[in-house]
């Protein structure tokens, strides 16, 4: 079995490789990751510091983290926290931002709960992270702009859970699609303030001619993914380790497709970087689109091999009755704006992406809840 420590370096050497013409255009600038601390933070920090090891330091990228590290320091950011070229600082960003914030010239907005069963236990929050928290960085690169300290880009993490669950004919489905979703369920808090704050970079981008730009993301998984997450993988992961049955609250059929991490924050610095300025990006892979059951059955079959697992998959019925309510019945995305605007190939497949996740829970097989 390959080794965690090789999985990470992979992955980042990966990353790396496929960025360098973006990671050039950060190089000397200060970039600031809003929620770095989070499952999208630990490639998205991770990899600008492997970069500033592999460069000189003059073009080193300085990196700012602002986390309310609600959870405690994650151990990796921790073995970080020395870095010269990274900056932690505790503040949530659903309050005012600080009064000493630096200059910065790229900033992603990545403070968010994005777990369905995190954000339904904290709805609030998830929507004052997502629209006033937002608000206050589109305010901050208006006034950059009127101070002659301009922001060079500006990325939002939306979400593909704003196309709600599409009728079959928009099924891939592509940037223009305009949703199909309920504001009043209990996924609205997510769904909707996400939709809301593509709205606010829209118009910020328009009304101001700011850089900012929108990805959708669509079913990440892997390295930095809390196995207590509550999404199905880490929920596979979670009872392959604890040697159980692998239970589906459901009949399965839903289906998506999954998009390894690597291959995400690659699309993602594109994004943040080369993207159109008030424009959204589908973040993901368009194949293969599997069901949870079927997905369940793979993940079955790596675990028999890599770690002699013998568990099966059973299907039972959530004591939950919101527990699929408003859950899209298909997900897959149409990337060929991506990858025409961006150059956005990602060529990670699911059984080896699902293969280095398992091994990366292997030594990451507890954590606190997400």
């Amino acid at each position: 079995m390959q080794s965690i420590q090789n999985v990470v370096y992979e992955d980042l050497e990966y990353i790396c490789n496929n960025l360098k013409e973006e990671f050039a255009c950060l190089a000397g600038k200060r970039l600031l990751i809003t929620g770095g601390a989070g499952f999208l933070g630990y490639y998205l920090v991770q990899s600008v510091l492997y970069w500033n090891k592999i460069t000189d330091e003059a073009n080193s990228i300085k990196l700012t983290i602002y986390d309310n590290y609600i959870r405690g320091v994650p151990n990796w950011l921790i073995r970080l926290k020395d870095n010269n070229n990274l900056t932690l600082v505790k503040h949530d960003i659903t309050n005012p931002l600080p009064q000493d914030i630096e200059d910065f010239y790229y900033i992603i907005h990545a403070a968010s709960i994005a777990s369905p069963t995190y954000y339904r236990k904290y709805p609030i929050e998830t929507m004052d992270a997502n629209v006033n928290g937002l608000r206050s960085l589109l305010e901050y690169c208006r006034v950059q702009k009127e101070k002659n300290k301009p922001v060079k880009g500006f990325l939002f993490y939306s979400t593909s859970e704003i196309y709600g669950d599409p009728f079959p004919e928009n099924i891939p489905t592509p940037e223009t699609y305009r949703g199909n979703v309920s504001c009043t369920g209990p996924r609205a808090c997510y769904d909707e303030s996400k939709r809301y704050g593509e709205t606010l970079c829209v118009n910020f981008a328009q009304h101001y001619s700011l850089p900012i730009k929108v990805a959708r993301p669509f079913n990440n998984y892997g390295p930095g993914l809390k196995i207590t997450d509550k999404r199905v993988i880490p929920d596979f992961a979670r009872d392959i380790f604890a040697g159980r049955d692998i239970v589906l609250l459901s009949d399965g059929s839903p289906t998506r497709t999954f998009c390894y991490i690597a291959d995400a924050i690659v699309g993602y610095y594109k994004v943040l970087v080369k993207g159109r300025d008030g424009e959204a990006y589908n973040i993901g892979v368009e194949k293969p689109e599997i069901s949870i059951a079927d997905l369940a059955e793979k993940v079955v079959k790596i675990a028999h091999h890599l770690l002699d697992y013998k568990g099966k998959v059973i299907l039972k019925i959530s004591a939950d009755k919101d527990y699929l309510v408003d859950n899209p019945n298909r997900r897959c995305p149409v990337i060929d704006k991506a990858r025409t605007d961006l150059d956005y190939n990602p060529s990670i497949s699911l059984d080896e992406g699902l293969k280095r996740a398992l091994t990366w829970y292997h030594n990451n097989s507890e954590a606190e809840e997400a």
